[in-house]
């Protein structure tokens, strides 16, 4: 590197962090400070030491070092004085030496940081004289000698932040070398699709790789191979066998066999064949375990060469068996159509129960949805009903299983469980069982049940099919959960958060058929043109809104606001009279003019209408609550009218 691309390591500097890691650097520094400075006439008689920020000596060199355990208390406090006074004034103590005859004078001198200026040590030079009016000329020469100090301590500070780089860049540079190799193993195998190549090129490219090492391996599947490296897995061999181990934890498993190879023992490893789906099998490695040809990055290297094998060896099985999918994704795609037809809640609840009893020919079957509040499983579908009707709690059975890990589930035989009861398997008389997780959002919010009363009567493609089915049913739910959400969310104003004129409409005739009488308060932002022309349209729109939501929380919960149009908003009081409407407009029109921002007030109209009067229709009721709010504009605004009673406020 040149000075330029270098250029960056007069930046960096210590922090505050660092001054509890700095002593060594600081020793170091001393060390070459003194071996440059050794021949200067001062520190012929003199002695230099360096105390860290807790007034602690790090370091002492020079002629006098060997006198500082009898200096220590007076430089330990010079320097704690150097550090508390901040601002770097020199400091001096005078001290008798009784066998010489002379004054001992101390210096403190401040180390300060490049970029922040901060205080990061103190250099406490101690100097045989006295005290004179050459004392002066000395501070400058010590401060100019710490300058010298200061740079030494940062080039000692680069030079090991270099050391740190430059091992990062060739630790880096062997990573890339080996991520290299790893791509082209890659490549190789994932141009394969029969198993039995796919496991040839393996061995090939471990074999380059690791030639010292023994590869054998281990698979669970019902084949026979040709090359006499790969052997059927058997996990019953006992406890200590790492293959089974592997297999079954999914994880890398190390033992080490003492006294079978001549160079202190066999190390063994069982690197599991994973795949996407589950684990395929496991490759033993065995070596010498003197061998420092496999080291702990080699390992994470071979696991993920197995991973990589792993998952081609997974893709050239479901080559193979894709055929015998064909069916079964022809099953998923038409209940995945039959579910989307509807909308319905309770239809898709009551078909997807009736088709999961015929696919797996099973006795019974529940789907459950979680009720997040009561943190209970409530039954939405099911061929069986609890006598008492009681909601599952979602901490208990099976359902409370598969909540609580949010992993699917295949009980072969109810009978011989001794972790869960289960009151639904008991009252059906259930034995086998499978249950998968409904999930929305990466949540699990519901679960599918699945009995029969045979045990081991569902097999493994049963359960694997069941889990691909769960997501099709758990997005049709969520869909025509959706859709009822999106006919509720079409009736609000996208701006306020209000029901629109046309949903209050309907509202409005809906209550007149029901109800005996209802008020309608009609409310306009005061002169909001000019509010817009003054502050611009974005200003408007927030003052719409602050409106908007003191109108939401200034009437009641069965009120009914909405957004008229434009600037002006509508409330229906329901079975409410016109003093009480008036009370709340009135509460609205305090709280616009004092919580607004800019301030703005606003008009209000009020009319009413009772089953003691003469039918009045929708349209008649708006054009009166109008009238009264064309009659507060004119008559000066931030005011309310009632149509016929001519009272204003």
């Amino acid at each position: 590197m040149n000075s330029e691309q270098l250029s960056w390591l007069s930046s960096m500097d210590i922090t505050t962090f660092d001054y509890p890691y700095i002593d060594e650097l600081l020793r170091k520094s001393l060390q070459d400070w003194y071996r440059q400075s050794c021949n200067l006439p001062w520190l012929a008689d003199a002695a230099a030491a360096i105390y860290n920020r807790n007034a602690q000596l790090v370091e002492a060199a020079g002629r006098l070092a060997e006198m500082w355990p009898e200096l220590e208390d007076e430089a330990a406090a010079l320097s704690g004085q150097v550090m508390d006074k901040l601002h770097g004034v020199t400091s001096m103590v005078i001290r008798k030496d009784a066998e010489m005859g002379s004054e001992i004078c101390l210096y403190g001198l401040p180390l300060r940081s490049r970029n922040l200026n901060e205080i990061f040590a103190v250099a406490v030079i101690a100097v045989r004289g006295s005290a004179s009016a050459e004392h002066r000329q000395m501070e400058e020469m010590l401060a100019s000698s710490m300058l010298h100090y200061r740079a030494c301590f940062y080039r000692c500070y680069e030079l090991m932040f270099m050391e740190d780089f430059i091992s990062a860049q060739r630790q880096s540079a062997k990573e890339i070398g080996r991520r290299s190799i790893l791509a082209r193993i890659v490549k190789q195998v994932h141009d394969i699709t029969d198993v039995d190549l796919l496991l040839n090129q393996v061995f090939e490219n471990l074999n380059e790789l690791y030639p010292n090492v023994r590869v054998t391996l281990y698979v669970s599947q019902d084949r026979e191979s040709e090359n006499v490296l790969v052997q059927p897995l058997v996990l019953d061999r006992g406890h200590d066998d790492i293959c089974a181990q592997a297999f079954l934890t999914g994880q890398v498993v190390q033992r080490k066999l003492a006294g079978e190879e001549e160079a202190g023992g066999l190390l063994e490893i069982g690197v599991p064949l994973r795949g996407n789906q589950g684990v395929y099998g496991v490759f033993l490695l065995q070596f010498a375990s003197s061998d420092t040809g496999m080291n702990q990055v080699d390992l994470e290297m071979m696991t993920m060469i197995a991973d990589v094998a792993g998952t081609s060896f997974e893709n050239a099985k479901l080559l193979e068996q894709s055929n015998l999918l064909i069916q079964e994704l022809r099953l998923i795609n038409e209940l995945a159509q039959r579910l989307n037809q509807s909308l319905q809640l309770s239809e898709i609840f009551q078909y997807a129960v009736h088709e999961l009893i015929g696919i797996f020919q099973a006795d019974h079957c529940l789907i459950l949805q979680l009720n997040e509040e009561q943190k209970v499983f409530e039954i939405m579908a099911g061929t069986f009903r609890f006598p008492e009707h009681d909601p599952i709690p979602c901490n208990s059975g099976f359902s409370g299983l598969v909540y609580q890990t949010g992993e699917p589930m295949i009980l072969p035989d109810y009978a011989e469980n001794g972790r869960v009861t289960s009151r639904f398997m008991e009252n059906t008389g259930g034995r086998s069982l499978m249950a998968v997780p409904l999930r929305s959002n990466g949540r699990v919010e519901g679960v599918i049940i699945v009995t029969h009363q045979q045990p081991q009567f569902f097999s493994y493609d049963n359960y694997k099919l069941l889990q691909m089915l769960a997501p099709h049913i758990s997005l049709a739910l969520s869909n025509a959960s959706l859709h009822a959400e999106v006919r509720r969310m079409a009736s609000l104003d996208v701006l306020t958060g209000l029901h629109i004129r046309h949903y209050l409409d309907k509202l409005i005739q809906q209550r007149q058929e029901e109800d005996y009488c209802g008020t309608l308060l009609l409310v306009d932002i005061d002169q909001f043109k000019q509010v817009n022309d003054t502050y611009g349209h974005q200003v408007g729109d927030r003052i719409l809104q602050q409106v908007s939501e003191i109108v939401k929380t200034s009437v009641r919960q069965e009120d009914m606001p909405a957004r008229w149009g434009g600037e002006e908003l509508a409330i229906y009081f329901p079975k409410l009279g016109v003093q009480q409407a008036y009370a709340y407009a009135e509460l609205i029109r305090q709280r616009v003019q004092q919580e607004t921002s800019p301030a703005v007030t606003v008009s209000s109209g009020i009319a009413d209408w009772s089953w003691m009067d003469e039918q009045i229709s929708l349209e008649t009721l708006f054009y009166h609550a109008d009238m009264a709010l064309y009659e507060a504009k004119n008559g000066g605004r931030n005011r309310i009218m009632v149509h016929e009673a001519g009272t204003t406020a």
